[in-house]
């Protein structure tokens, strides 16, 4: 499930609601303790979470059964495991917990909700937004324009992927690093690890070649699973393969012609190194 993901700081009433955007499952999880506190109007709802969930498991409610763990910054300013729920679990909640927050907050989940929904008519929205976050940071036009055509082949690489009966995050997971490590000779571990990155994000940290490279291996793997009549988990690995592999040979003619390595420990810490 951590594959993808983009932690948020999302705000009800002056008050921090930590958020998660997971890409390869298109939806929100937010943390319980941070909506149970609102709801209870506590400092900190995790006691009150506690007994609830222990009372929630006790009656099969399937609200805990699909209640992830994430690791999100706490008041400590430590990363710390914390329960969070996409929306629905999140909705199911409120209705355990007596509180006149409670039509507030669902409403505030609601226009959550449709923030995502209204990208999904209208990927401008998204665009503009991404648009603007960037040239706040520094990046050049240049690099934008193609940091966004890499996104958009991202959502068609893992859009093939569903295709293919790829649901699980773990599999997402897998499948972009064998894609990565196939044709930069890295894997995204290794890769972040040579960039210096924890937990930020390895194509924002990529110069334009390594996200024109990173895009070839994603479209041409989507385009041979396209070709295919047969969708399947083989299938999608397969064209994993192929699509890193075509990559992986161009990198290697584009560095056998400059003598220069692609793949480099540059990252965004000075935005212009990468541009």
């Amino acid at each position: 499930m951590e594959n993808q993901l983009k932690i948020l700081s999302k705000t009800f009433e002056d008050k921090k609601i930590r958020t998660v955007w997971n890409q390869d499952e298109e939806k929100y999880y937010i943390s319980v303790i941070d909506i149970v506190s609102i709801l209870t109007e506590s400092s900190d709802g995790r006691k009150y979470w506690n007994k609830l969930k222990q009372r929630l498991k006790e009656e099969g409610n399937e609200t805990v059964t699909n209640c992830h763990q994430l690791k999100l910054m706490a008041q400590d300013r430590k990363m710390r495991l914390t329960d969070v729920v996409d929306i629905e679990g999140m909705f199911r909640i409120i209705e355990s917990i007596p509180s006149k927050k409670a039509e507030p907050i669902k409403l505030w989940l609601a226009h959550l909700g449709k923030e995502r929904i209204d990208e999904e008519f209208d990927p401008e929205i998204t665009i503009n937004r991404a648009l603007e976050a960037y040239r706040r940071k520094g990046y050049s036009d240049d690099w934008i324009n193609q940091r966004l055509k890499a996104i958009d082949a991202r959502k068609d690489f893992t859009d093939e992927l569903k295709n293919n009966g790829i649901k699980d995050g773990k599999d997402f997971a897998i499948l972009t690093d064998t894609l990565t490590k196939i044709w930069s000779d890295y894997s995204v571990k290794e890769y972040k690890q040579l960039k210096g990155l924890t937990k930020e994000n390895l194509r924002d940290n990529m110069t334009n070649m390594e996200l024109v490279l990173n895009m070839l291996a994603e479209v041409t793997a989507t385009e041979i699973s396209k070709s295919s009549d047969i969708k399947s988990k083989i299938n999608a690995e397969n064209s994993v393969v192929e699509g890193g592999m075509i990559a992986k040979n161009t990198r290697e003619q584009i560095e056998s012609k400059t003598g220069k390595k692609i793949v480099t420990s540059k990252n965004n810490k000075n935005v212009k190194q990468i541009q």
